[in-house]
Protein backbone atom coordinates (compact mmCIF):
# COMPACT_ATOMS: atom_id res chain seq x y z
CA UNK A 1 0.00 0.00 0.00
CA UNK A 2 1.81 3.59 -0.60
CA UNK A 3 2.49 5.81 1.77
CA UNK A 4 3.29 9.45 2.33
CA UNK A 5 6.36 11.05 3.40
CA UNK A 6 6.11 14.40 5.14
CA UNK A 7 10.04 16.22 5.61
CA UNK A 8 10.99 19.70 6.47
CA UNK A 9 14.34 21.22 5.93
CA UNK A 10 16.30 24.32 6.96
CA UNK A 11 19.01 25.58 5.16
CA UNK A 12 21.66 29.21 5.43
CA UNK A 13 20.38 30.05 2.11
CA UNK A 14 16.90 32.43 1.36
CA UNK A 15 13.72 30.62 -0.33
CA UNK A 16 14.25 32.27 -3.59
CA UNK A 17 17.52 30.54 -3.99
CA UNK A 18 16.81 27.54 -3.03
CA UNK A 19 13.84 27.40 -5.26
CA UNK A 20 16.20 28.51 -7.84
CA UNK A 21 19.02 26.09 -7.56
CA UNK A 22 16.11 23.34 -7.66
CA UNK A 23 15.34 23.95 -10.75
CA UNK A 24 18.80 25.16 -12.14
CA UNK A 25 20.14 21.61 -14.25
CA UNK A 26 23.53 23.11 -13.07
CA UNK A 27 23.32 23.88 -9.72
CA UNK A 28 20.61 21.12 -8.82
CA UNK A 29 23.66 18.89 -10.72
CA UNK A 30 26.21 20.46 -8.18
CA UNK A 31 24.40 20.30 -4.71
CA UNK A 32 23.37 16.62 -5.40
CA UNK A 33 26.47 15.50 -7.45
CA UNK A 34 24.33 13.93 -10.47
CA UNK A 35 23.25 15.33 -13.36
CA UNK A 36 19.58 16.33 -13.68
CA UNK A 37 17.52 17.11 -16.49
CA UNK A 38 14.72 19.83 -15.16
CA UNK A 39 12.38 22.54 -16.81
CA UNK A 40 10.68 25.61 -15.53
CA UNK A 41 7.43 25.00 -16.91
CA UNK A 42 4.39 22.20 -16.24
CA UNK A 43 4.98 18.94 -18.61
CA UNK A 44 8.67 19.60 -18.73
CA UNK A 45 10.84 16.02 -17.40
CA UNK A 46 12.58 15.24 -14.67
CA UNK A 47 15.33 12.61 -14.56
CA UNK A 48 17.65 12.73 -11.59
CA UNK A 49 20.77 10.09 -10.66
CA UNK A 50 21.40 8.71 -13.85
CA UNK A 51 18.14 7.83 -14.44
CA UNK A 52 17.10 6.67 -11.13
CA UNK A 53 14.87 8.96 -10.66
CA UNK A 54 12.15 10.66 -12.99
CA UNK A 55 9.02 12.15 -13.73
CA UNK A 56 7.32 15.72 -15.11
CA UNK A 57 6.62 18.58 -13.39
CA UNK A 58 3.25 19.58 -12.91
CA UNK A 59 2.76 22.70 -12.14
CA UNK A 60 4.73 25.97 -10.85
CA UNK A 61 4.17 29.10 -8.16
CA UNK A 62 7.35 30.92 -8.69
CA UNK A 63 9.83 30.96 -5.88
CA UNK A 64 7.29 29.10 -3.60
CA UNK A 65 6.38 26.18 -4.97
CA UNK A 66 6.62 23.08 -7.34
CA UNK A 67 4.61 19.92 -7.95
CA UNK A 68 6.05 16.83 -9.49
CA UNK A 69 5.25 13.11 -10.70
CA UNK A 70 7.96 11.37 -8.99
CA UNK A 71 9.04 7.74 -9.74
CA UNK A 72 11.91 5.71 -8.64
CA UNK A 73 13.36 2.96 -10.74
CA UNK A 74 13.60 0.85 -7.44
CA UNK A 75 9.62 0.64 -7.25
CA UNK A 76 7.25 -1.82 -8.59
CA UNK A 77 6.04 -1.87 -12.50
CA UNK A 78 2.71 -1.54 -11.34
CA UNK A 79 3.23 1.27 -8.87
CA UNK A 80 1.87 4.47 -9.55
CA UNK A 81 3.74 7.49 -10.15
CA UNK A 82 3.95 9.25 -6.70
CA UNK A 83 3.31 13.22 -6.51
CA UNK A 84 6.15 15.83 -4.72
CA UNK A 85 5.00 19.28 -3.21
CA UNK A 86 7.98 20.84 -2.13
CA UNK A 87 7.31 24.82 -1.17
CA UNK A 88 9.74 27.30 0.25
CA UNK A 89 9.75 29.31 3.05
CA UNK A 90 11.65 32.15 4.60
CA UNK A 91 12.63 31.23 8.01
CA UNK A 92 14.69 33.80 10.36
CA UNK A 93 18.19 34.18 8.65
CA UNK A 94 17.13 31.51 6.38
CA UNK A 95 15.24 29.51 4.31
CA UNK A 96 13.06 26.64 4.89
CA UNK A 97 11.89 23.74 2.15
CA UNK A 98 8.82 22.01 3.49
CA UNK A 99 7.99 18.11 1.58
CA UNK A 100 4.66 16.33 0.94
CA UNK A 101 5.92 12.98 -0.85
CA UNK A 102 2.55 11.09 -2.05
CA UNK A 103 1.66 7.41 -2.98
CA UNK A 104 5.50 5.98 -2.29
CA UNK A 105 5.44 2.29 -2.47
CA UNK A 106 5.79 0.64 0.67
CA UNK A 107 8.66 -1.39 -1.11
CA UNK A 108 10.57 1.59 -1.16
CA UNK A 109 9.35 3.99 1.80
CA UNK A 110 12.86 3.78 4.28
CA UNK A 111 14.83 4.25 0.87
CA UNK A 112 12.58 7.19 -0.40
CA UNK A 113 12.65 8.72 3.94
CA UNK A 114 15.98 8.24 4.15
CA UNK A 115 16.79 9.15 0.41
CA UNK A 116 15.85 12.74 1.00
CA UNK A 117 18.09 13.45 3.91
CA UNK A 118 21.06 11.69 2.13
CA UNK A 119 20.99 12.43 -1.43
CA UNK A 120 19.09 16.24 -0.70
CA UNK A 121 19.06 17.82 2.38
CA UNK A 122 23.06 17.18 3.27
CA UNK A 123 24.78 17.80 0.23
CA UNK A 124 22.58 21.15 -0.26
CA UNK A 125 23.67 22.66 3.32
CA UNK A 126 27.32 21.38 2.46
CA UNK A 127 27.23 23.00 -0.81
CA UNK A 128 25.72 26.39 0.46
CA UNK A 129 28.46 26.20 2.99
CA UNK A 130 30.96 25.87 0.53
CA UNK A 131 29.37 28.25 -1.96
Amino acid sequence: MPRNIVLAASFPTTADRLFDMYLDPAEHAAFTGSPVVIGHTPGSAFSAFEGMLSGKLLHVEPKHLLVQTWRSCNWPANAIDSVLTISFWPQGDGARIELVHVNVPDEDFAGASQGWEKYYWTPWREYLGAS
